[in-house]
């Protein structure tokens, strides 16, 4: 039997979207989900919160010149809702707040539309938003925007992110002054008194579960009594900020799951969206999917997370979707494709060319090399070579962009000096990009891979008192709590030295570069010693250091 159409109920202060699956109910004209119906569960969103506290889009932003990342929330209550499509197969809602000098300093300055869209037969729906500053408009900053979700703390317990990454987690609750100790950031709690005893001892910090762009497609909660999973999923990355490296936040203690379109988290005022009073700037942002699952029979609630990958996959074949009703979201028949091929020139590796296998290749705005790194305003658009260096970018929406690119395994950035400007419809064959590695020699030593990360190096076990059990014996270690201040007790009286041919880096090199603290609760920079020796130097050459970092955070480093 035929599921039925979707149906749309507008009412003064709601608006209800029902395709038989699932209803959703938005508020009207405030455009923030109030409730979600499913499975037999009148409301898997948190109903102890207020109604705007539960499925919202929302952004921090400041006045241009403000110092610090640190600014207004803004929960994104719109003021007008208009419907722009309804049929059986598809309903499409938007819930708009236009910006005018009367809000000056009471909102930020741009034109809002946040769009939700429901699908026949589809278990769950869309969102995604337009945001428009127009020219002449004040200037301002942006720090971070997202789409929350706060689900229903009696009933979803178990997280997960990765199929290693994933476990039962402590109640908000557990999390209450009077259960919990702070620890050296307000994120970050020791459980003392929880709830559920289990988690006694344990940290819960929700940076813990922060994900790289290029892995986080696909996080949620399941909820074992009914069987119920909430996934959030975002197929594509082609509008987060930064790139394919930049860490977000993905789900964490609330129950609450994140769609995280930027953020300055561990970058700092480096990546703040500056606008300037006469800077026009549109981009769109999503669609992202929240997706609803259930069993009907007594398989383990854990395969909900199975099926909720399985959907996924299905999620970034479809991209870019064929059903947003903007015009702002180009279909795939309006973008265009950029191929070429990869080749790596190192003389000092060897004589011929070398394919760029597993390379990284992306599109992002016109700038200097890596800048794609810091860029936050325009799209991206990346992929990997294959072993023999070829890659194929598809879906780009028109625009000018630089390619850029770099290769694991060789230190530095390589970008294409040509503007590059895909139209639809249309393939751009680059044909053969050489990529030279900085060099003035023969390696004489290096210590850990350059490839923009530290996982290689030593990274050491968690004070016993800050633990959280997921971490255990895991290949994330590094994200167990407190780790920089092993650093002063492995180097109680000096700090590290590094001896070349002798020392072991998978053993000898602390992962990270940290402050050490002091008795006075002070803090003081460390100086790491590395020793070589040379047995013929020439004195008229040139010998370089070069240093490959995989991050820097609110950090000065001198050599």
């Amino acid at each position: 039997m035929a599921l039925q159409g979707v149906k749309l109920d507008v009412q003064d202060n709601y608006v209800v979207m029902d395709n038989g699956i699932l209803q959703v109910t938005i508020s009207n004209p405030d455009g923030i989900v109030t409730g979600i119906r499913y499975n037999g569960i009148d409301n898997l969103l948190a109903v102890e919160n207020h109604e705007n506290d539960r499925g919202f889009w929302d952004l921090v932003w400041n006045r241009a010149g403000s110092k610090g990342t640190k600014g207004k929330l803004d929960r994104i209550e719109a003021t007008s809702f208009n419907v722009i499509l309804e049929t059986e197969e598809q309903v499409e809602l938007s819930f708009t707040r236009m910006w005018d000098s009367s809000l000056e300093d009471k909102v930020v300055p741009l034109n809002i539309d946040k769009r939700f869209v429901m699908l026949r037969n589809s278990s769950g729906f869309y969102t995604y938003a337009i945001y428009e500053h127009l020219k002449e408009w004040p200037a301002f900053i942006l720090d971070r925007f997202r789409v929350a979700f706060k689900l229903r703390k009696d009933k979803f317990h178990y997280m997960a992110m990765a199929d290693n990454r994933q476990r039962f987690m402590p109640l908000p609750d557990d999390r209450l002054p009077y259960r919990s100790q702070k620890l050296d950031y307000p994120e970050a709690v020791l459980l003392v008194d929880p709830l559920e005893p289990e988690f006694r001892g344990e940290v819960d910090d929700k940076y813990q579960y922060s994900c790289e762009n290029k892995d986080n497609r696909v996080h949620g909660w399941i909820c074992s009594d009914p069987p119920v999973g909430f996934w959030q999923i975002t197929p594509s990355d082609e509008f987060r900020s930064a790139g394919p490296l930049k860490q977000n936040l993905t789900s964490h203690v609330g129950p609450t799951t994140l769609a995280v379109m930027h953020s300055v988290h561990y970058s700092g005022e480096d990546l703040l969206l500056k606008f300037g009073a006469n800077e026009p700037w549109k981009k769109v942002f999503g669609p992202i999917f929240v997706y609803l699952n259930s069993l009907f029979d007594e398989s383990d609630p854990l395969s909900l997370w199975e099926d909720a990958k399985q959907q996924m996959t299905i999620e970034v074949q479809c991209w870019p979707y064929s059903f947003p009703v903007s015009e702002d979201f180009p279909k795939s028949d309006q973008r265009g494709t950029v191929s070429g091929r990869l080749l790596v020139k190192d003389r000092y590796v060897s004589d011929e060319t070398i394919p760029a296998n597993g390379a990284y290749v992306g599109l992002a705005p016109p700038g200097d090399v890596g800048s794609w790194q810091r860029e936050v305003k325009g799209y991206q658009f990346w992929t990997t070579t294959d072993q023999d260096g070829y890659f194929s970018i598809n879906n780009i929406r028109t625009g000018d962009y630089n390619l850029y690119a770099w290769v694991p395994g060789f230190i530095g950035d390589y970008r294409c000096d040509v503007i590059i400007t895909p139209n639809a419809g249309y393939e751009i064959y680059m044909g053969d990009l050489v990529y030279e590695p900085p060099r003035d020699g023969p390696t004489l030593w290096e210590i850990g891979i350059p490839d923009r990360s530290a996982a290689e190096f030593y990274v050491p076990d968690p004070n016993p008192l800050f633990i959280n059990r997921l971490y255990v014996d895991h290949p994330d270690k590094f994200r167990q709590y407190g780790l920089w201040e092993r650093y002063a007790e492995l180097y109680p009286h000096g700090d590290l030295v590094y001896t070349v041919g002798v020392s072991d880096y998978r053993k000898d090199w602390f992962f990270a570069q940290v402050v050490r603290k002091k008795d006075d609760y002070t803090y003081e920079g460390n100086t790491w010693q590395i020793k070589f020796k040379l047995d013929c130097a020439d004195e008229s050459g040139t010998y370089r250091l070069r240093l490959s970092l995989a991050t820097a955070h609110s950090s000065e480093l001198q050599a």
